[in-house]
């Protein structure tokens, strides 16, 4: 499976921020507005990308273990009620330990990863009061976030032609050792 692309991301920052935008009007609508209605919407919006990048993903192990941690984490962030800028950080925090584990291999990725989170969330918080809208605000943060596809995931970046795992010498050498004999025994 190919990693994902940034038009890939665009078009979810898109599908986000309409779907966000839709959910809190009509939750505004059927409950009466506040605050209160941003924190379900957030976790909405978080599962819907948690299953995008699970999707999209070139490692198959761990994408149920971590989704049902993910799961487990939201409900506990959700019982506990945090303050809500803790809420909002904690489920970015989230989002990027995902990121970090399915697409990154190197401390200095995580950390780009993570630098592009923040900088999402600022990009989002700013566009939300500055406009007054939360559409924008979703859609500039997950623009920002859609970025993430320019992180080097690590060494084996560096290095396409190389396998993630080094062959030792008795591995190649048995390798080496039966391509020869299919040759061979191809020739007689």
């Amino acid at each position: 499976m190919t990693r994902p692309t940034f038009l890939e991301g665009v078009g979810v920052a898109l599908t986000a921020s309409l779907a966000g935008a839709a959910v809190y009007t009509a939750l505004s609508a059927a409950i009466g507005g506040g605050s209160g209605i941003l924190r379900p919407v957030i976790a909405a919006l978080a599962l819907g990308y948690l299953i995008y990048l699970l999707a999209r993903t070139p490692v198959r192990v761990g994408r149920v273990a971590a989704f049902l941690a993910w799961c487990l984490a939201a409900v506990g962030l959700s019982l506990a009620a945090p303050p809500f800028v803790l809420y909002l950080l904690l489920h970015v925090g989230m989002l990027w330990l995902i990121r970090t584990l399915f697409f990154h291999s190197s401390l200095v990725s995580a950390l780009a990863d993570l630098a592009l989170a923040l900088l999402a969330l600022a990009a989002g918080i700013w566009a939300s009061v500055q406009t007054g809208s939360l559409l924008l605000g979703i859609w500039c943060f997950f623009l920002v976030q859609a970025g993430f596809v320019a992180i080097p995931t690590g060494p084996a970046a560096r290095h396409p032609g190389r396998r993630p795992y080094q062959e030792d010498a008795f591995e190649h050498a048995h390798r080496i050792a039966e391509a020869a004999l299919r040759k061979h025994a191809s020739s007689l």
